[in-house]
């Protein structure tokens, strides 16, 4: 025991991170890693699959057969494992951030396995999401220590979180009811407006159901209070929805439009959430928060220039459509499934990660 706080305290002292942080930061890299690299395997399944039997993008289901594809289905679930477990130890406003690494992941085994070419701007867009990553972890603010899921309960019943989730469900409640029917197949930001409103309510619940069970694994069982199971359905209610109308806003929007745009709005807000309810920003200098926000900006500068040199390497018009003709798919594959994370080209929860696995599928 004393050799592990030794060396926790070393770690902290050297790196300027607390153990919790760096342990959220590899589970963070490590979710990028699986899921960036599950969509180049996944899309060479569904091309083998193609070539031999119906295609997906044509309605077949050939490629339920094919072993490469399930590998990539694997590889994606053990990445978002990865990531349910990074929220769990380090904050938000670290994790979320680092969902547009995959886009970097997943382009270069493009370039490298797929033989996509990756434009002299797309590399540009990749070491400016490295470089504000980097800016972002340097200057996370350590993770709040939590000892059970009553404390999180506390923190998500506080009145200045309480007033943020009620703006949450009322807006989302609007956007579905009134403004989805009438301006749902026109305006892009109607779907992506719920996607990122309810994403945001997601994020702080799977973190909370993480913390619980981190706290249930080191002996303490919170499987037992009620609050576990609230924050466990409110899990399932949110992703349920954001799957459904992120659905909707990639089979009526150009994905090329709608991941920056969902990227940025998600992760904006899942930011917003965490400093309301954990308040992250309350253990951290004005100037470590103005570094963070530039490290963001950074990211999304990074992340709307791979979108966008993307039209340059597939030989398409510089000014994409924003949406799409019915039943259009973009690259003849056809969408199967929906991670749970935020980041740009791959939106959990998340992240904001799915759309890549549309594109990439």
């Amino acid at each position: 025991m004393g050799g592990a706080q030794l060396v926790g305290r070393w770690v902290e002292s050297y790196t300027g991170m607390s153990p919790d942080n760096i342990k959220g930061l590899l589970l963070a890299l490590s979710c990028s890693l699986f899921i960036g690299a599950s969509f180049i395997v996944k899309k060479k399944g569904l091309k083998k699959a193609g070539a031999s039997g119906v295609r997906a993008g044509v309605g077949g289901y050939s490629y339920l057969l094919e072993p490469l594809w399930w590998a990539g289905m694997v590889t994606m679930i053990v990445g978002e494992i990865a990531n349910f477990a990074a929220y769990a130890f380090a904050p938000a406003i670290l994790v979320t951030p680092l969902g547009a690494l995959s886009i970097i992941i997943s382009a270069v085994l493009a370039h490298i396995m797929l033989r996509e070419k990756l434009h002299i701007f797309g590399i540009l867009g990749c070491i400016l999401c490295v470089v504000g990553s980097t800016t972002i972890v340097l200057h996370a603010p350590p993770e709040r220590q939590i000892e059970s899921v009553a404390e999180v309960w506390d923190l998500a019943t506080e009145p200045a979180f309480l007033f943020y989730a009620a703006v949450v469900f009322a807006a989302a409640f609007v956007l579905i009811c009134h403004f989805v029917p009438q301006y749902g197949q026109t305006h892009i930001m109607v779907y992506i407006g719920i996607c990122s409103l309810v994403g945001s309510l997601s994020v702080m619940s799977v973190k909370a159901l993480g913390i619980a069970l981190k706290v249930t694994f080191s002996g303490m069982n919170q499987l037992v209070y009620s609050q576990t199971w609230v924050f466990s359905f409110v899990v399932i209610l949110c992703i349920v929805t954001q799957m459904n109308y992120l659905n909707k806003a990639l089979d009526t929007f150009n994905t090329a439009v709608v991941s920056p745009i969902y990227y940025t709005m998600f992760t904006s807000l899942t930011i917003l959430a965490s400093v309301i309810m954990f308040k992250d920003w309350d253990r951290q200098n004005p100037t470590q928060i103005v570094t963070e926000m530039c490290g963001f900006v950074t990211i999304l500068s990074g992340t709307f220039l791979l979108h966008k040199t993307k039209d340059m390497v597939d030989g398409l018009p510089p000014n994409l459509p924003i949406r799409l003709p019915k039943h259009a798919d973009e690259d003849g594959y056809a969408d199967d499934i929906i991670p749970l994370r935020s980041a740009a080209d791959g939106i959990p929860l998340r992240s904001p990660r799915a759309t890549d696995s549309f594109r990439s599928s």
